[in-house]
């Protein structure tokens, strides 16, 4: 077994690795550009000729629960690399198809098979713990050519932690064998005790096999076509070969499409725009994961491809107008896993809404706390919130009634070990130095600091967590009244005021004119003036006249760059614009910063960042926008700046046009009275016109056109099934 050393570098500050033990490196820069796919815990990283392992500089490998499975798969043809003529993702992301050729190939000083004469087509799909290649090769020349076609395979069965550069003093024992003419296993008996194996099988069987090479030599006529197969299987029985080809591939495809049913589709007059939001939802959907509970938006490949409770909460959040079904499998899947006891290691208390989970080897052995860690601040109101949130979107009190004793385990903790000095502020400082040192969304060592640079110290309180908490208990007062729990109402109703008059005066600057950042064990308020601030807009924490002086100060230059709204505002002491948190452009903190505007009827505004993050995605590879760029200020004539190692997709960045096109739309759902609302609607100038079909509310829907005129708009009811009103509302 081979394990390729990588070089590391950044481009941002490197913190001492006793600080920052979980810091993902950028290793590169990667020769060929990668591509991904993903089926429900499995998923591969290829770069642009199809192969695993040919270049330094990427996260290649077919990885499974947070194993790498196969860390080498790579084509030659008579020892030397095919030609790139081109590489695609299918629109649906359900395959990459790689289209090659063949260099001069020469054999005793001369040329034995001339350029360009061979076709060879590489179609790769994941399905059920597998990966299929098809290799289908066509002679053009005038004459046989004859060659041999060689694939390269090795495995190193590390854990994800080790691909993202940690180090480990003991591993287990990796083997290889030909099991056959057409198969290999390569095996691995973790230190867990846990046996791991990727069986490679090859159809037809080679001309030649070994335990880490499997050799075609072929004799095409002009004109004629070869097809080869293979399969890379996790853990799959011996005995168990893997589906065909071609019936797995349609059966792949026909359950992508039965997944997306039932969502509401949309078509714009935009055609760019058209294709960021389809790329959007092929994203999604390859990020969607069946779960016993139900789908799950894993996070984002390669580093996050698992259940993650705050990316999973935002990104139901963001989807829950297009599809309620996501947000009903997160809440039962976080409400499942809920912690019930205290874990130091894992941070864990009881009531707490799982962060992450893992299950590779090191988490299994605690060389990492994530096998089930619960390292979040936010995820427990942001829980909370969502469910409220669900609730009044769909009207669905069953699910609400199986939620409930979660809900109130949730709230428990929040008032509970939550606030650990009784303050009244939910605040965070972890349990073990295994554990994150910063547990909100912005979880780099470095993100919560002073106005001189000193990072916060002690139990510490960030802005936007404690609105996430006041817009939870009022939207769990309203729960508890459908359930007919009316003192319970009263009191959450109460408690979200009393948290409201607390936050304005701790947290209030008035020499920013906007929030504190958080407050630090002291209770001294970080004075930076951060994103933060654009969230708690969302939560509706804040007073309406600050809250206007709060969107002004975000629209200003040293916030927004053209692309989007910053994390840190340009002139603060750790700002950076290449830095993960410090001054980079994150799309979903963009989008509920809009969905923040919205609600406070500032529509101006939310165009603003609607275009910059618009404009954005039209100059990023397929349309997709990453799970964040730099954030130089825009310039004329040129594309935004990348975050070197950002994951693309990333489920919360994927569902951003859609939370855009919601916040411009000021859409609102009232289940109760079976209406659909368009409150101060207004359309961005890159479009003319937006169809929204099948748009549900309970068992009715409607499909439905609104068009812009300057900066009004009007509406047309296309169709409707059930019973279902639709209205414009032009007051905040």
């Amino acid at each position: 077994m081979s394990v390729e050393a990588v070089t590391k570098m950044t481009i941002r500050d490197v913190e001492p690795v006793s600080e920052s033990p979980f810091y993902i490196p950028m290793t590169g820069p990667a020769a060929r550009p990668r591509r991904s796919l993903k089926h429900d815990d499995t998923f591969i990283v290829l770069d642009s000729h199809g192969d695993i392992g040919a270049s330094a500089g990427g996260p290649d490998g077919l990885f499974n629960a947070d194993t790498r499975y196969l860390a080498r798969l790579e084509l030659v043809l008579d020892e030397v690399q095919p030609l790139l003529l081109g590489s695609n993702l299918r629109d649906d992301n359900s395959a990459l198809t790689v289209d090659l050729t063949n260099p001069d190939v020469i054999r005793g000083g001369r040329i034995v098979l001339q350029k360009d004469m061979l076709h060879i087509v590489r179609t790769i799909f994941l399905w059920r713990g597998t990966a299929y290649q098809r290799i289908g090769v066509q002679n053009h020349g005038e004459s046989v050519a004859s060659f041999d076609l060689t694939l390269l395979f090795d495995n190193d069965f590390a854990d994800l932690f080790e691909v993202r550069g940690e180090k480990r003093s003991r591993r287990g024992i990796g083997s290889s064998k030909v099991l056959g003419p057409a198969d290999v296993a390569l095996d691995y008996n973790g230190l867990d005790g846990k046996q791991r194996s990727t069986t490679l099988h090859f159809d037809p069987k080679p001309t030649r096999l070994a335990v880490n090479a499997a050799t075609y030599h072929l004799e095409l006529a002009p004109q004629a076509i070869a097809s080869l197969f293979v399969a890379a299987s996790c853990n799959k029985l011996i005995p168990e070969k893997p589906a065909p080809f071609f019936r797995g591939l349609l059966a792949h495809r026909r359950e992508m499409r039965a997944f997306t049913a039932g969502a509401t589709s949309i078509e714009t007059s935009n055609n760019i725009f058209n294709e960021v939001l389809c790329q959007s939802m092929a994203d999604l959907n390859m990020l969607m994961t069946e779960t016993p509970q139900g789908r799950y938006p894993y996070a984002g490949i390669p580093w996050y491809s698992t259940t993650f409770g705050r990316d999973g909460i935002i990104t139901a959040l963001q989807m829950l107008w297009i599809d309620p079904r996501v947000a009903r499998g997160v809440l039962k899947r976080l409400a499942f896993y809920q912690a019930k006891s205290v874990d130091p290691l894992a941070d864990a208390e009881p009531g707490k809404i799982l962060h992450e989970m893992r299950g590779g080897e090191m988490a299994a052995l605690r060389e990492v706390p994530f096998a089930q860690y619960y390292g979040s601040v936010d995820a427990t109101p942001l829980f909370v919130l969502l469910a409220g949130l669900y609730v009044e979107r769909t009207g669905d009190d069953e699910t609400l009634t199986e939620l409930w004793p979660a809900i109130e385990a949730a709230l428990k903790w929040i008032d509970g070990s939550g606030d650990p000095d009784r303050d009244g502020f939910v605040e965070y400082q972890r349990a073990s130095e295994q554990g994150l040192a910063n547990q909100g969304w912005k979880d780099s060592y470095d993100a919560i600091f002073h106005a001189d640079g000193k990072l916060a110290e002690g139990y510490i309180a960030l802005a936007e967590v404690q609105g996430y908490v006041f817009a939870g208990k009022q939207l769990a007062a309203r729960c508890a009244l459908r359930l007919g729990k009316t003192d319970i109402a009263r009191k959450l109703e109460a408690e979200a005021q009393q948290l409201a008059e607390r936050f304005e005066a701790a947290f209030w600057c008035d020499e920013l004119g906007t929030y504190a950042l958080a407050l630090d064990g002291d209770k001294q308020p970080c004075t930076v003036r951060t994103s933060n601030a654009g969230q708690l807009l969302f939560t509706g924490i804040v007073r309406e006249d600050r809250a206007r002086m709060v969107a002004a100060d975000l629209m200003r230059p040293h916030f927004f760059t053209g692309w989007g709204i910053r994390t840190v505002a340009r002139g603060e002491a750790r700002y950076n614009p290449m830095s993960y948190h410090d001054g980079s452009i994150w799309p979903h903190d963009n989008a509920l910063i809009a969905l923040g505007l919205a609600r406070y009827g500032l529509k101006h505004s939310v165009e603003h960042v609607f275009k910059g993050l618009f404009d954005a995605a039209t100059y990023m590879d397929l349309r997709r926008l990453p799970e964040l760029f730099c954030g130089f200020q825009r310039e004329k004539g040129r594309g935004p700046t990348l975050y070197p190692v950002a994951c693309a997709p990333q489920a919360w960045a994927s569902a951003t046009p859609f939370t855009l096109l919601e916040a411009a739309l000021g859409l609102e759902f009232d289940a109760a009275r079976g209406e659909i609302r368009l409150r101060n609607p207004r359309l961005p100038a890159f479009l003319n016109e937006v169809v929204l079909r099948d748009l549900q509310l309970g068992p009715s829907s409607v499909d439905l056109r609104v068009r812009r005129h300057g900066d009004d708009v009007s509406l047309e009811v296309l169709r409707t099934r059930g019973r279902i009103q639709v209205s414009i509302v032009l007051a905040h």
